[in-house]
């Protein structure tokens, strides 16, 4: 008959081609659909791992309710895998993540943040042109910063100084202030003559589709929020790898059971 752990095994893995259904569908849809090339740049990779959800989905129900031993054991394979990749990219997380901060301006009520104080290995990502373009591309279309302006708008220049600003609208939105432009509206800034190194001064520019898209502090921004991003999702892996190991274990049952049972003739099954 039947074990608890076989009918376990074929119940998650009945969710879990269920979920992956719409998964490829959202995948296909953005392929067809897409209005930036941020949202294209999504589609392959939500229609792979759909895919594999429904791939590993189908071994693990067939080789539970069907006691099919080698589809079970292809099956334990893949989430022994997937459990192994998942613990070294949730350490690799909380490594990449450990540098970097908004560095605390006097009288002012956002932060200004520096490349440099990120973990090299980030930084590699966001200085690579190819990269940084398709991202960029994407910031733009999100409107980040026209958002910003028609919130801000208003402002003086005093209010504005203390606004709390996200890394995004900070590193992107306007230009660093040891430029020393001045402040006309939120993304608009008359340049003067500065004595600043800072190569972001010379980058800024008051073209909407330009400001300091192509800052340093721009991509500081980026990796600022990137950095929060990964390390609650590392939190998730964590939740995530934990259920991951209790259904590999259940799995290892129910491969021992078709075993066992395949072991024996029918009239001696347990």
């Amino acid at each position: 008959m039947f074990r608890l752990s076989n009918n376990l095994i074929g119940i998650l893995n009945f969710i879990t081609f269920l979920l992956s259904i719409p998964i490829i569908w959202a995948g296909v849809w953005l392929r067809n659909n897409g209005s930036s090339e941020c949202e294209r740049f999504l589609d392959t990779p939500v229609i792979v791992i759909g895919v594999f959800l429904l791939l590993v989905s189908v071994a693990g129900l067939v080789g539970a309710c069907c006691k099919n031993s080698c589809l079970l054991w292809i099956y334990l394979v893949v989430m022994f895998l997937l459990i192994v990749l998942l613990f070294c990219f949730t350490i690799f997380a909380f490594v990449v993540t450990n540098k970097g901060a908004g560095q605390v301006l006097s009288g002012r009520g956002y932060k200004e943040y520096k490349l440099g104080d990120y973990s090299n290995w980030l930084q590699k990502r966001v200085t690579s042109g190819k990269n940084w373009n398709k991202i960029r591309s994407c910031l733009v279309d999100g409107k980040v910063c026209s958002k910003f302006n028609e919130t801000y708008l208003s402002d003086t220049v005093e209010q504005f100084y203390t606004e709390r600003l996200s890394a995004l609208q900070s590193g992107c939105c306007k230009p660093s202030d040891e430029c020393g432009y001045t402040y006309v509206n939120p993304t608009t800034w008359t340049k003067t003559i500065t004595n600043s190194s800072n190569p972001d001064c010379a980058a800024w520019d008051n073209q909407p589709d330009v400001l300091c898209f192509n800052c340093n502090s721009c991509k500081a921004g980026l990796l600022d929020n990137l950095k929060r991003d990964w390390k609650r999702v590392a939190i998730v892996n964590i939740v995530f790898l934990i259920f991951l190991i209790i259904v590999y274990s259940v799995g290892c049952c129910a491969f021992r059971n078709n075993r066992r049972d395949n072991s024996y003739p029918a009239g001696w099954k347990a």
